[in-house]
């Protein structure tokens, strides 16, 4: 969970980084992206592998082009309004949740992990997908980091991030790479779901508890800090995990939002924040 939490919290600190966007339809492009994997799964007969596969690459990019869409005929044209932004993308919510009830129903359907190898150490056994899953979302966010930090695209993207005129004034198309950006972040959403959806069944609403510890793990992190992100998604996933086994699940999101707070108070910028000047 703190793996795909990491994954998840990343495209939203992406768009809340280089737009100043708070989306608040993250959660159903996770949502979206567990339904889609479910779908396309089930196109495919024969080995569990196969219909795993085809979802992990189609889940994403279909995913990604709804999110540009959205980008293109909605924030667009509000012009990003800090505002307005939260008010449109609340209403995204409700269109993605109410299209994938009328689509896909209400109930909960699983996903057949790829496969079903254990791991047996001397004191326990551990399944190996979730190990899997462990390490692909390692890779995606090294992969997401030398990007960012290694390619002309990540330049471009970061000088947005910090002066959006003068990024502009040098001939960066601001509006491509916010549509970019925008689409990037909901695609790790969606990569996210399809890994955890083998382990917990698609269904509709499943996307707002991803949201609001998503948006935990960005403000405790820092905004922008993609070490801040991965730290943060580590310590709320593993205490909301250990916290909702021996005690209860609403206890956990009460200490998470208390440390929320006591970040908020103490550390604005984050843990690993920089502060504004």
């Amino acid at each position: 969970m703190a793996a795909v939490l990491a994954l998840m919290a990343l495209g939203l600190s992406l768009v809340f980084g280089v737009m100043r966007v708070v989306n608040v339809a993250h959660g159903e492009f996770f949502m979206l992206g567990a339904v889609l994997a479910w779908y396309f799964s089930t196109l495919v007969s024969g080995h569990p592998a196969l219909g795993f596969l085809l979802a992990l690459v189609l889940s994403p990019l279909v995913v990604g082009a709804i999110a540009f869409a959205a980008e293109r005929l909605v924030l667009r044209r509000i012009h990003y309004n800090p505002e307005a932004t939260i008010v449109a993308t609340i209403g995204l919510l409700y269109v993605l949740q109410q299209a994938a009830l009328t689509f896909y129903g209400p109930d909960a359907n699983p996903v057949v992990a790829p496969f079903n190898y254990r791991v047996l150490l001397p004191w326990f056994g551990y399944s190996g997908y979730k190990l899997a899953v462990i390490g692909a979302s390692i890779l995606l966010i090294t992969l997401t980091w030398l990007v960012l930090t290694r390619t002309k695209i990540g330049l471009v993207m970061r000088a947005t991030q910090y002066d959006r005129e003068t990024a502009q004034a040098f001939g960066i198309p601001v509006d491509r790479v916010y549509a970019g950006v925008f689409a990037l972040g909901a695609m790790l959403a969606a990569v996210a779901a399809v890994l955890i959806v083998p382990i917990q069944q698609a269904h509709y609403l499943m996307g707002t508890d991803p949201l609001l510890l998503s948006f935990i793990v960005v403000i405790i992190g820092g905004l922008g800090s993609l070490r801040g992100t991965v730290v943060a998604a580590l310590l709320i996933g593993v205490s909301d995990g250990v916290i909702s086994v021996f005690f209860s699940p609403t206890l956990a999101k009460m200490l998470a939002t208390l440390l929320v707070a006591m970040v908020l108070v103490f550390r604005p910028q984050g843990l690993f924040g920089t502060a504004a000047r």
